[in-house]
């Protein structure tokens, strides 16, 4: 590990990554701080929910992995509001192209473990869950967006059990430039996690949430610790190496790219004879060289 340390940057409160999950749950996740949670909770959920969140009890969030993906990016905080709700926080620092999916996944786990055995689907509870992005999934612009069941005639919200919201971190920092006093408070705790901010933009945003600045002390607090320190280094290298792993991949791809755009080409020229109904897909398949199923996963059939 010592060798790998020397590339490592300087880990400072310019450095720092708060989306990194062992760092967010150390700030996060913490009954001695959850009053950061609170204050974090009610800057997404306050427009939603119609009151403030006055206190949140803390669950059970160690669950196996199921694969690697879970390993290495996945991190819940999961509480019950003082309200009843519940709430599942999720940080995912890369994209495995699943997360429209995986965050329904989590959400009907979360729903579904609410009712006991025995009773009645009165007892159901809201489930919430808050998915925080370092990178962009979304067509929209906003970096905030809220996901329910609604209507798509009327626009009626079927009820309030189900609300997914998305974080896009990066669309926010990308975005217009904002003083921090200019910011909302929902807008500031995005600019605490995209943490680009001089120092003096950083002292400013600390001063203008005390919740952010108990965040950064933790975050010191962390870093100050030897072991939270290697693990957060661990992860952070981790990172680094699925995406080293995903630009080594993309030059592989461009260096195939000819050969393999004819190649496509030509499967989307018989896809669309198949969708017309003027090939079946057998045939198709056949002149492409492929069996069904991969001309199936090529085509997106």
């Amino acid at each position: 590990m010592s060798s790998q340390h020397h590339y490592f940057p300087e880990i400072n409160a310019r450095t720092f990554n708060p989306m990194n999950d062992v760092a967010f749950k150390f700030i996060f996740g913490k009954e001695e701080r959850k009053d950061i949670t609170i204050a974090f909770l009610n800057a997404v959920l306050s427009p939603s929910l119609k009151h403030e969140i006055k206190d949140i009890v803390f669950q059970q969030t160690e669950l196996a992995p199921e694969n690697i993906e879970d390993k290495l990016t996945r991190l819940d905080v999961a509480c019950t509001l003082d309200s009843g709700e519940q709430v599942d926080v999720e940080v995912q620092v890369m994209n495995y192209k699943n997360m429209q999916r995986r965050t329904l996944f989590y959400w009907a786990q979360m729903y579904l473990m609410s009712l006991k055995k025995g009773q009645d689907y009165r007892e159901l509870k809201p489930a919430i869950t808050i998915n925080i992005l370092a990178f962009e999934l979304l067509p929209q612009d906003n970096p905030v967006s809220m996901y329910g069941i609604y209507n798509i005639e009327t626009g009626d919200r079927l009820n309030d059990d189900l609300a997914i919201y998305f974080l896009e971190i990066p669309k926010f920092a990308k975005g217009p430039k904002k003083s921090v006093h200019e910011m909302t408070r929902m807008e500031r705790w995005l600019a605490y996690f995209a943490n680009q901010l001089s120092d003096q933009e950083r002292e400013e945003l600390a001063m203008s949430e005390a919740a952010i600045k108990e965040a950064m002390q933790a975050a010191q607090k962390f870093m100050n610790d030897t072991a939270e320190r290697r693990s957060y280094i661990n992860r952070q290298m981790a990172i680094m190496d699925y995406n080293s792993g995903i630009r080594s991949a993309r030059e592989e791809g461009e260096k195939r790219g000819e050969k393999r755009g004819e190649k496509r080409g030509k499967c989307l020229v018989l896809r669309d004879l198949v969708t017309d109904g003027i090939l079946p897909l057998s045939a198709a398949a056949q002149r492409a060289g492929m069996t069904e199923e991969a001309f199936r996963r090529e085509t997106g059939l």
